[in-house]
């Protein structure tokens, strides 16, 4: 066998040695070969080598790369394809099958590593973790030029075995390093008796480790140090409860919790969920439900059911006694009024009453037996009733009755002017003005013959004194009715506008007639009036309702007959008013008399339509609204300031307010139209007819008037008072015009008469006049110096002029009625 093989390798040589007889170039063997290929002879891969120059079979270079990683253990694809001068393509593609079909080799990031490798790394990894303690792994993966990921996954399962230490959070520790770490965390932990967050503490043993180990020392991560507490929870080294990772609550501090709260319950039968959580604890009614099964959890509180039973007892008192309880006060000051609330739901004897309608609960908290509620509405109903019958109750109209009342006191005070102001230019007499005063009381005002004329217009007419006396008397009479007024607005100020009872004058009346709230200590009693006066008021505003559409019933017959005898008393006023006002047309030449006398007419005649006027219309808007008026109210004996007549305009509702405040405002103008074209729109406004003077009704007015005025000097003794009924009826037999005349204008009227009279009748007429100016002067004078002499000269005027009583009033009269 040996023989054969020598001859073969001696055949083989001189095969090798022999010169061939024919050479072939290399691209004849590339084109050889390729044409094997093609017929299949050569039927296996070969693959070119960078060269060029030769062919190898993938299989050889498997091997290849096989042989070079074992002999290296790393080879990255480059130098493989460097080291077996085939094409980096050819050497990636067949090291993805070499190491797919050999477990024991990886590949990544473009190199092939064997298991044999990484065992040797991790070796020299222990050497150096031994020696320092504790190595950081991403400082190895940055030496290995590798991903810190893959340098774990290779450590993990060599731990214990190559590698003695242990991997926590990204870093490597020897068991000494562990356990002494251990220790201190597990000596801190202990240290810990209040709910700690463990992040905290896990930033001391940080600093504290640098502190130790200066600046070798590897800072050391709190996941570490959390591992190591998880470890020592779960063998019971450290005892407490563990919440969300990170916050520990000691068993010692739970347990202290835990004696706090079973103290404060048992003592007090209830504690607050404030208070638990100051104490730390979470979740509190979960926390007292699982220790306490028999308690009932409120909104801020959680209570024992001897609680309720307490409140139970004292609000069955309560309600047995006919009374009122407020459960707060029986409750601790920690209870709210949600507490309370919740807690009367669970009351029985609570329940029971509400179901027999014995009790009802207001505000929360308050508890009113139904016979105590009772008993204060029917004392406020029956104040309600009391002030519907006094017809104080209201808007602003309340007032309205005692108006008529208190003006009547001032009505004698300012009706004297009517007798004595056309008397004289220069003065009047106190005689004069009280018998002027006492005569016109017993005369009938039908005709209108006498007038009323205001302070301004008589300064040169009525003594000063006098005048003094006169205002001082009307302001006493405003001030009276200014009172009435606004007392009847104090209890109307208590009223909202659409005249039901407000919540603040409820609130009034139960505190005034039930003053149990104040004297039972309650800290706020506007708090339990307010409930009690919502819950009242209802029931008021019904009654009130109920009561003021009775009223409404009875009102309607009044309110007819008041409108028919305004339309009436109008009717006649108005008349007069057209009547007076064509006697002006007789100065529209002398521009200072006229102005007189349009404001003498504006303030007397106007004047007494506009208040007769709103007064009806005020008591027309009273019963309007339900609010009874006394019948005895005379609005024709009213003499209204221009306050009170604005007051009252404002008063009027809508439209009919802005035209009564035009007609007020006219009465203080100096022309009589523009008044009377107010005084038109107004009554148009209020639904009422204002006729207008023909010439046939004028004769008639006319007739009676002078009729009225000759009764009146027929019978008149004062000689005073005589002159200015004497002047009126020669106008009326002269221009055929009633004129009304202030004390001032009586001079111009007697100057104007002087070429429509003869000689020997003007003369009376003037001879009159200048002694009754003469005697009035006296009187004026004689008012502060009381001496025989003044008086002895008053008298003989005074007889001078009875004396020629029956020559002025012949100028008039007949011979037989002078």
């Amino acid at each position: 066998m040996d023989d054969e093989l020598l001859e073969l390798q001696r055949q083989f040589e001189f095969a090798q040695q022999a010169k061939s007889s024919i050479r072939l170039s290399e691209r004849n063997v590339v084109e050889l070969v390729q044409k094997l290929q093609e017929l299949h002879i050569i039927d296996f891969e070969l693959l070119h080598t960078v060269s060029g120059k030769e062919y190898i079979t993938p299989e050889q270079l498997r091997h290849e790369i096989v042989a070079e990683v074992k002999k290296l253990g790393r080879v990255s694809l480059i130098d493989l394809a460097d080291t077996t001068g085939v094409d980096l393509y050819h050497v990636e593609k067949q090291a993805q099958h070499v190491v797919s079909n050999d477990p024991g080799l990886m590949f990544i990031q473009g190199e092939i590593i064997s298991q044999s490798y990484w065992d040797s790394v991790a070796e020299e990894i222990n050497d150096r973790l031994q020696e320092c303690s504790q190595i950081a792994l991403a400082e190895l993966a940055a030496q290995l030029h590798v991903g810190s990921e893959l340098m774990a996954s290779i450590l993990e399962p060599r731990l214990g075995t190559l590698v003695k230490g242990r991997l926590e959070g990204g870093q490597l520790y020897t068991p000494a390093y562990v356990a002494r770490v251990s220790a201190m965390v597990q000596g801190a932990a202990r240290g810990i008796t209040v709910p700690t967050n463990l992040s905290v503490l896990w930033s001391t043993l940080q600093q504290l480790l640098l502190e130790m180990e200066g600046g070798s020392g590897v800072a050391v991560e709190g996941s570490f140090f959390q591992s190591l507490f998880n470890g020592l929870v779960k063998e019971d080294k450290v005892l407490g409860m563990l919440r969300a990772g990170v916050h520990w609550t000691p068993t010692v501090f739970a347990l202290a919790q835990k004696e706090c709260v079973d103290s404060f319950f048992s003592q007090n039968s209830f504690i607050s969920y404030e208070a638990l959580h100051k104490l730390g604890i979470s979740q509190q009614v979960q926390f007292l439900q699982s220790r306490y099964p028999e308690g009932i959890p409120l909104v801020t509180v959680f209570v024992h059911p001897s609680m309720i039973e307490m409140l139970d007892s004292a609000i069955e008192d309560a309600i047995d006694r006919g009374s009122w309880i407020d459960s707060l006060s029986v409750l601790s000051a920690s209870f709210g009024l949600q507490d309370a609330s919740k807690i009367l739901s669970n009351c029985p004897s609570l329940h029971s009453a509400l179901k027999a309608n014995k009790a009802l609960i207001l505000g929360d908290s308050y508890i009113f037996s139904s016979g105590f509620v009772k008993d204060v509405y029917d004392r406020v109903e029956k104040e309600l009733e009391a002030l519907s019958l006094s017809g104080s109750y209201g808007t602003v109209q309340g007032g309205g009755s005692h108006l008529t009342k208190e003006a009547k006191s001032g009505n004698d005070s300012n009706r004297f002017s009517e007798q004595t102001e056309t008397a004289s230019e220069s003065g009047n007499s106190k005689r004069g003005v009280e018998k002027g005063s006492k005569k016109k009381k017993g005369k009938s005002s039908g005709a209108k013959v006498t007038t009323t004329e205001g302070d301004s217009e008589n300064e040169d007419y009525i003594p000063t004194k006098s005048k003094k006396s006169q205002k001082r008397g009307k302001d006493t009479s405003s001030s009276q009715v200014a009172d009435a007024k606004a007392g009847g607005k104090r209890d109307s100020g208590k009223m909202q506008e659409e005249n039901v009872p407000s919540e603040e004058w409820v609130m009034q009346k139960l505190l005034f007639l039930v003053p149990d709230f104040e004297e039972q200590g309650v800290d706020d009693p506007q708090i339990i009036l307010g409930h009690l006066a919502n819950y009242i008021r209802p029931m008021l505003i019904n009654y009130w309702k109920q009561r003021r559409k009775a009223l409404f019933t009875e009102n309607a017959e009044k309110m007819r007959h008041l409108l028919d005898n305004l339309q009436r008393k109008l009717d006649e006023s108005f008349l007069n008013m057209q009547l007076y006002e064509k006697a002006l047309d007789l100065f529209e030449d002398d521009q200072s008399t006229s102005a007189i006398l349009h404001r003498h007419l504006l303030r007397t005649t106007a004047a007494s339509i506009s208040d007769m006027l709103f007064l009806n219309l005020e008591k027309h808007n009273k019963l309007k609204i339900g609010i009874e008026v006394e019948e005895s109210q005379n609005s024709e004996s009213v003499i209204l300031s221009s306050g009170e007549r604005i007051a009252i305009a404002k008063s009027f509702p809508g439209s009919l307010s802005k035209k009564a405040l035009v007609v007020a405002e006219t009465l203080e103008g100096k022309r009589v139209e523009t008044f009377m074209t107010a005084l038109r729109e107004l009554a148009e406004e209020s639904g009422l007819l204002l006729k207008k003077l023909d010439k046939k009704l004028e004769r008639t007015l006319l007739h009676s008037y002078r009729k009225d005025l000759i009764s009146q000097v027929s019978a008149e003794t004062d000689p005073i008072s005589l002159l200015p009924k004497v002047v009126s009826l020669l106008y009326i037999q002269v221009h055929n015009k009633a004129l009304q005349a202030p004390g001032r204008a009586i001079s111009v009227a007697v100057n104007r008469l002087k070429d429509k009279l003869d000689d020997s009748p003007y003369k009376i007429l003037t001879d009159y006049q200048s002694t009754t100016v003469t005697l009035l002067a006296l009187m004026s004078a004689a008012a502060g110096n009381e001496d025989d002499c003044s008086a002895d000269r008053i008298l003989t005027k005074r007889e001078l002029l009875e004396s020629q009583m029956v020559a002025l009033k012949g100028l008039v009269l007949g011979p037989s009625q002078s």
